[in-house]
């Protein structure tokens, strides 16, 4: 397929002028989401995952894979392109929705601060918390691998989310907003998440779904 970079980069930069990074959501609750997407057959299909747990006890409500024929090209910055159809494929089959959404990859930590958990915030006009295992852009202090520690995610004077040590002697996580959510309470959610793992359960759970995990086989054998 013929990609035309100049019009998808005004596509990211007219979106991005969208993304709320203001607090929209319940005070109240009771459903969080995650999602993952990974990709089969040497890339030709998209399989993506989303879980909703209950919170705070986090609990699997119910979970949806959705897989779908890749239809955009691997290219560093556009991922989103990539993504984002097969998680509203597999959103379209999720009937109790939740209050927000950690998803796995940037929110605005990203050069046109369009990551994939802004560009699905508004797709779905959702709340999304960016929840990435590596950087895209920006700098920051290095962090001591003590789980708790955290600094600030800055590029261009601008800070776009945060670098959390989720866990001891792991590599960090780099938390930003996605849409409908401040940056702080992007970070004060992932840490309310997270019990002992590097990811936050939503996202933990997710990854596990789409892989086949032992944590999401455990569960399928206890049902």
């Amino acid at each position: 397929m013929s990609i035309n970079l100049e019009q998808l980069k005004q596509t990211q930069q007219t979106l991005s002028k969208q993304v709320k990074l203001i607090d929209d959501f319940s005070e109240t609750i009771t459903l969080i989401g995650g999602t993952d997407v990974g990709f089969e057959e040497g890339g030709n299909i998209t399989r993506a995952a989303i879980v909703i747990l209950s919170y705070p006890d986090f609990n699997v409500v119910e979970y949806h894979i959705a897989r779908i024929k890749t239809e955009f090209p691997y290219i560093p910055g556009y991922l989103s392109f990539r993504e984002y159809p097969a998680l509203v494929a597999a959103w379209q089959q999720v009937k109790q929705k939740p209050d927000i959404l950690l998803v796995d990859g940037q929110g605005v930590a990203h050069p046109r601060r369009l990551g994939i958990a802004s560009h699905l915030g508004l797709l779905l006009d959702m709340p999304t918390i960016g929840v990435a295992k590596k950087r895209l852009c920006g700098q920051y202090d290095l962090l001591p691998k003590v789980a708790g520690k955290v600094t600030a995610l800055c590029d261009k004077q601008e800070q776009i989310g945060w670098v959390l040590q989720s866990k001891n002697k792991c590599n960090p996580l780099f938390i930003s907003s996605g849409h409908r959510v401040s940056q702080l309470s992007a970070l004060n959610w992932v840490k309310s998440c997270l019990r002992g793992y590097r990811l936050p359960e939503p996202t933990r759970w997710a990854d596990a779904i789409a892989s086949n995990k032992p944590l999401f086989e455990k569960f399928i054998h206890a049902q």
